[in-house]
């Protein structure tokens, strides 16, 4: 009964060690007239796996027992981290001298009791010491309770802070397609696509649960930029020209620029992190083909890799302005025929095992 001492309505379990039975039917029964539970052990071996299978409330412990003392019983349960913070009061006879005082409490104990005891001394050491461990139990709940408090605050913060960040990625998409689900497709893709590659060891230790969760949300991000890009560009329904198709090309660097300003105040956000590896370089191309930068294989971030190929499944398969939707078989095709120099062969590998997903999203999110 470990919530015995703080709970008004439960009986504390007390665990008597010693190896004289007489002390031991002693102290059971001066603890079971004041309403403890006793639970009597003969050998320190004896009071360990007890205490193991079922905590006590509190443990009165006799030094001098064969095999092992009680010294040793008290280190042991301090080494335990179930057992550790069971308040322990040695019994004995041997605690005359100063040394043995200190070594008892250097031990762990919080307390003594001399033989032969008193039985008013017994029962104030124990009700002492029962009181402190539930006002201990008291506080850690508090502690608990609190910190669950402040972080459920963090969590509404922070989820209101990533509902403004949606909307205004949401705001650059409405300026050029005010019909779809284009950024709620894109992230629940490249949760599929971080999923799958998170199997394979090369990525296991990378793409962890906090980093899968960071990328679907930063996903989003990857157009913020386009809130930047005059309307006569973005909205045109022709081919853009040669200058027209750099101020387009823009929207890379204007949407990490903007995300860079925010990470400043926020340096250890992983989110915004990941978001600016996305805004700058989903447009990247394996073969180092892409912009804003030319990067190319493995110098483009992984986040960037993945949302590429989502953003460009969906693309395909959305209507615009200056094209049709096309089909998921044309779609995956596209996809494929990009492996190895639009895109890195991994991630296209891992939206081949895990297409029918895709085409699934897409019926199920389908904006247009």
């Amino acid at each position: 009964m470990t919530t015995g001492a703080s709970s008004a309505s439960s009986v504390a379990g007390i665990l008597i060690v010693d190896d004289a039975p007489a002390n031991l039917e002693l102290l059971s029964d001066l603890l079971r007239g004041r309403g403890y539970e006793p639970r009597p052990s003969l050998s320190g071996a004896a009071a360990l796996a007890a205490a193991q299978a079922d905590p006590p409330d509190l443990i009165l412990l006799d030094v001098d027992m064969p095999g092992m003392d009680g010294y040793e019983v008290c280190r042991r349960l301090k080494a335990d981290e179930r057992l550790r913070d069971i308040p322990v009061i040695f019994v004995s006879a041997v605690f005359t001298q100063t040394e043995d005082k200190v070594k008892a409490l250097a031990l762990g104990a919080v307390d003594y009791v001399s033989k032969p005891f008193q039985a008013e001394e017994v029962y104030a050491r124990v009700a002492t010491h029962l009181r402190l461990r539930g006002l201990q139990l008291e506080v850690e709940k508090h502690s608990r309770d609190l910190e669950d408090l402040v972080e459920q605050k963090v969590q509404e913060i922070v989820n209101a802070q990533m509902a403004t960040i949606f909307a205004l990625a949401k705001l650059a998409e409405y300026r050029d397609d005010d019909t779809g689900r284009h950024l709620e497709r894109v992230a629940a893709y490249c949760r599929i696509l971080a999923g799958e590659l998170a199997r394979a060891p090369a990525f296991a230790t990378f793409l962890i649960p906090q980093y899968v969760e960071n990328l679907s949300r930063a996903a989003p991000l990857h157009d913020i930029g386009k809130v930047g890009i005059p309307d006569a560009i973005l909205l045109k329904p022709g081919k853009l020209d040669g200058a027209e198709l750099e101020e387009m090309r823009r929207h890379t660097t204007l949407g990490a620029e903007t995300l860079e300003s925010v990470h400043a105040q926020y340096p250890g956000n992983d989110f915004l992190r990941i978001g600016i590896e996305i805004a700058k370089s989903h447009h990247e191309k394996w073969d180092g083909s892409g912009y804003p930068s030319g990067l190319a294989g493995r110098a483009i971030p992984l986040a960037a890799r993945i949302v590429a190929v989502a953003d460009v499944y969906d693309a395909v398969r959305s209507k615009r302005t200056y094209k049709p939707a096309l089909p998921h078989e044309v779609a995956r095709d596209i996809v494929l025929d990009s492996r190895g120099t639009h895109f890195d062969s991994a991630v296209v590998d891992a939206f081949v095992a895990r297409a029918d997903e895709f085409r699934a999203i897409r019926e199920a999110l389908d904006g247009e």
